[in-house]
């Protein structure tokens, strides 16, 4: 069986990745970028693997195939025997029509970050209380990091356009239309440069001490008090 798992909540694609892995008794983790034709007959065929329904988790794939020369017979062999094994593609990011129908049968699961979620950060400025309440809607469907470092992202690029003397804009800014950059001027406008480095570190340390579980509260309950007290 073939799992093709896309799209650009990674948060939560990821996170189904995981679990996926940790539930198996036998994974075996191969790297998409990397990955050759003997390789990939090495690790399945050794030991009888597909006789004794080992679980094979590949990571990005696709992306790796324009530089993959042994791509088309990657796709031949694993189509040939996924019958006997379970296979995880794990993409970063989107995938196209054309490239979901590369393997012939496939279950495809498709992680899209929520529209509201857009709608969600345009919204969020001082003593808007109601962002609160989005942010516990939007909770609903999908994950607390991924709202978190979109939150995160938003304010890196309202610090950004804060400074009009910036040469270099951040990636974000370069891939947006110009009425998205006004509306971003807009919002960035509202806090004011100074606010925005203050919240940004703020961003910062919390970012840290989640990632070092030093949280006193949840990611949840931080990210409560860090809207209240904009």
């Amino acid at each position: 069986m073939i799992t093709i798992l896309h799209g650009d909540d990674l948060a939560s694609s990821r996170n189904y990745y995981i679990s996926e892995r940790q539930k198996s008794k036998n994974p075996v983790i191969l790297d998409g970028g990397k990955l050759t034709l003997s390789d990939l007959m090495q690790s399945l065929e050794g030991g009888s693997l597909f006789n004794e329904e080992k679980d094979i988790f590949i990571e990005n794939f696709f992306s790796s195939k324009k530089l993959n020369t042994n791509f088309k017979e990657i796709v031949a062999y694993i189509d040939k025997n996924s019958g006997q094994a379970n296979v995880f593609f794990w993409e970063n990011s989107e995938l196209s029509k054309t490239e979901l129908a590369i393997f012939k049968k496939s279950t495809v699961k498709l992680f899209k970050i929520p529209k509201n979620l857009f709608g969600f950060l345009d919204n969020i400025t001082p003593g808007n209380i109601n962002s609160i309440k989005q942010f516990h809607e939007l909770l609903n469907q999908t994950a607390e990091e991924l709202i978190f470092f979109m939150i995160v992202r938003q304010f890196r690029s309202l610090l950004a356009v804060s400074d009009p003397e910036a040469k270099n804009p951040i990636d974000e800014l370069k891939r947006l239309a110009p009425w998205q950059t006004g509306k971003l001027r807009n919002q960035a406008k509202i806090f004011g440069q100074k606010k925005l480095i203050t919240i940004y570190n703020r961003l910062y340390e919390i970012d840290s001490a989640y990632k070092q579980g030093r949280l006193s509260t949840t990611l949840t309950q931080t990210i409560d008090f860090l809207l209240a007290g904009l």
